[in-house]
């Protein structure tokens, strides 16, 4: 049974569709057709049944799809191990947050495809959490405080913040001095988050509220440059506006609670030898960026 005829019938059971599988196989839509029906020929049985949607998959299609990913996996790990030690192949999808991405991870994964040039990477940037495993990604790169999940989380560094606010800002309504000020004051805000603080070694966590809310860090960044409020922000994004005066550190006495970067994985037995390339170059990136404030 060929093998690219596995991965593909895998693609399109996971994206949905032959249009987004060939998108991420990066070929044309007509050899993921063609490798279909071989594949389909050769079982004897219909994998998956075509509409005007896209591709569902059969009762069969279902029982294979396990199998075919596991195989497929099983074969990778297999590659890895006879290859030598320094030599990567194959393709590796990641997703990156889009505030730290572009300027934090992107320098490392040219490096990684620099020292690998049989490596195919593929990168999507952004703040929203992509789903691993129906979307098709090897891994992703995180940051912050994850939820709980089934997902595996390898930390390669620390994420330090500040609450920081403009000097207009401050001159038009004051700096807080407690947590409990700050409920008087403009937040700029992802959503409905919570803000947490270190009081001791005791967590406190107050809601704030503000008319500014935006979805990533960078444009919150900006508007904390423009005087619109009180931003909660890592170091990575300010550290060059606490440099020009732009922005300035309040309330230093209540710390903020250290995040975490993560390379995160789908749950499986043995981590891809590409992921754990990924992860100890970024564990050296965070080692030699003083921006970010890395400690383990």
């Amino acid at each position: 049974m060929d093998m690219d005829e596995l991965r593909t019938f895998v693609e399109v059971a996971d994206a949905g569709g032959i249009t987004p599988a060939a998108l991420r196989l990066g070929v044309a839509k007509s050899i993921v057709s063609r490798r279909l029906a071989r594949l389909e020929a050769d079982l004897g049985v219909q994998l998956l049944a075509r509409t005007t949607r896209g591709a569902a998959l059969t009762e069969a299609g279902l029982t294979f799809r396990d199998y075919a990913a596991r195989i497929c996996a099983e074969l990778d790990i297999a590659r890895e191990t006879v290859l030598p030690a320094g030599d990567l192949r194959g393709r590796l999808r990641v997703t990156a947050p889009l505030s730290f991405g572009p300027t934090h991870f992107a320098p490392v994964l040219a490096e990684m495809a620099r020292r690998h040039p049989q490596l195919h990477i593929q990168t999507c940037y952004s703040d929203q959490f992509a789903d691993l495993i129906t979307q098709g990604y090897d891994c992703a790169i995180r940051v912050g405080y994850l939820p709980d999940s089934n997902l595996i989380a390898t930390r390669f560094g620390s994420i330090h913040a500040k609450l920081v606010a403009s000097p207009d800002y401050i001159a038009a309504h004051g700096a807080p001095t407690n947590p409990t000020e700050l409920l008087s004051h403009e937040a700029l805000l992802q959503g409905t988050e919570s803000w947490q603080f270190m009081e001791g070694d005791q967590i406190v966590t107050v809601r704030p509220q503000g008319r500014f809310k935006a979805d990533n860090g960078t444009a919150l960044a900006a508007a904390a440059v423009a005087g619109l409020g009180i931003g909660y922000l890592p170091d990575g994004l300010t550290h060059s506006h606490l440099a020009s005066g732009a922005l300035v550190p309040i309330m230093e006495n209540y710390p903020l609670r250290t995040a975490g970067a993560y390379v995160v994985r789908a749950p499986g037995s043995h981590p891809a030898r590409k992921i754990r390339v990924l992860t100890d170059l970024l564990r050296e990136y965070f080692d030699q960026t003083p921006n970010l404030v890395a400690t383990r």
